[in-house]
């Protein structure tokens, strides 16, 4: 794949989540702010540089539950907190995740339950309990963010789901989607639709 930090953090969150491996092209090492790398490498996400460019992640055993907390930049990136929470279903453990930045990001924390997740906000504190078993769900995203944590559960989930409101990718992932189905991801959009 080729993008930016905050998509390639999201492949890395979603093929963790399913328990794969990913390859990022055109991204190093350095593109991974160091609170991020930390918290991945918490939750058993190891990374390896390829020589000839690029760099593999892979889950190395059972996800792992987290304390973290985003904050500017080179802290957690705030744009990567809900997609860590949808991660953070399937790890063995209760993770605690801090948001610093924008208190009220916690769109996602409605539609994922209907995943099976165990999530709760309490204020700008979001708890994940798991590993919960995930299954189909139908669901809208009500922001760029929550669509994106709403496909990471879908893609560790049992069984089919629909989302709602995709259009909110538009705003900041160009190849989200293609990128997702090279992992194995199979993906229906309607034109006009959900």
């Amino acid at each position: 794949m080729a993008g930016d930090r905050i998509e390639a953090a999201t492949m890395v969150m979603a093929a963790a989540a399913t328990g794969g491996t990913v390859h990022l092209d055109n991204i190093t090492a350095a593109d991974f702010s160091d609170s991020l790398t930390r918290a991945l490498a918490e939750a058993g996400i190891i990374r390896a540089d390829d020589p000839s460019g690029g760099v593999r992640m892979h889950l190395y055993g059972q996800l792992q539950a987290l304390e973290a907390a985003t904050g500017p930049h080179p802290g957690l990136p705030t744009d990567t907190a809900p997609q860590l929470a949808a991660m953070l279903t399937r790890a063995e453990g209760t993770s605690l995740i801090g948001e610093r930045v924008y208190p009220r990001r916690d769109t996602h924390v409605q539609g994922l339950p209907s995943f099976g997740a165990e999530i709760t906000a309490t204020g700008p504190i979001l708890r994940v309990r798991g590993p919960a078993r995930l299954h189909g769900a139908e669901v809208e995203g009500a922001d760029i963010r929550a669509v994106t944590a709403l496909l990471i559960a879908a893609f560790a989930a049992d069984g089919t789901s629909t989302i709602r409101e995709m259009f909110h990718l538009r705003r900041g992932y160009g190849y989200l989607l293609p990128n997702l189905a090279t992992l194995g991801a199979e993906i229906t959009t309607i034109p006009g639709g959900p």
